[in-house]
């Protein structure tokens, strides 16, 4: 019905046309584009199933947490309890917990790096992924005089105080390898 008055007025045919073309112009676009205009990012890769990897670090040791609970780094590539499991909390915040150990990697207020039996504020983690393709992973709950505290292996294997840790020192890069 709308096609035909459309084509019998070429006034109202103009109309329509300039109607979509203000539209677009405006920002009514429905693509990816949010109401400024801007890209909105799609998170979904971060967010869902559970991850099964190991994180080798830029220090080249796999983050391990052993069967006591304590996180520190290993060489060895066949140790189980360097396998850990990625859970999505929330939009780039993640859980890790040893799959063999059963404790969940938290970072506490004073910045240690320590294996918590039960999930707790400690335990989530803001997961960045770094201009040189390794992640990083920073307390989401807990800051150090307002900067972010990391989750890092320096280059002994032993775990890095969050307080003493920042985004760009390689200790606190790794790369999630798949198991």
């Amino acid at each position: 019905m709308s096609c035909l008055i459309v084509s019998s007025s070429p006034i109202l045919l103009l109309l329509l046309l300039v109607c979509v073309v203000l539209s677009l112009s405006l920002g009514g676009h429905t693509g990816r584009m949010g109401p400024q205009g801007r890209h909105v990012r799609s998170y979904n890769h971060l967010e869902g199933d559970i991850r099964r990897r190991k994180l080798f670090s830029f220090q080249k040791f796999f983050l391990r947490i052993d069967k006591n609970g304590n996180v520190n780094g290993t060489k060895s590539k066949d140790d189980p309890f360097s396998i850990l499991e990625i859970t999505s909390v929330d939009v780039g915040v993640v859980a890790i917990r040893g799959l063999h150990s059963n404790y969940y990697l938290a970072l506490n207020r004073k910045g240690e790096l320590y294996g918590a039996r039960e999930f707790n504020v400690d335990c989530t983690l803001k997961e960045r992924i770094e201009e040189n393709g390794y992640n990083t992973y920073a307390s989401a709950e807990w800051r150090n005089k307002k900067r972010q505290m990391f989750v890092g292996l320096n280059v002994h294997g032993k775990a890095l105080r969050g307080k003493k840790s920042r985004r760009k020192n390689t200790a606190t890069h790794f790369l999630p390898i798949l198991v």
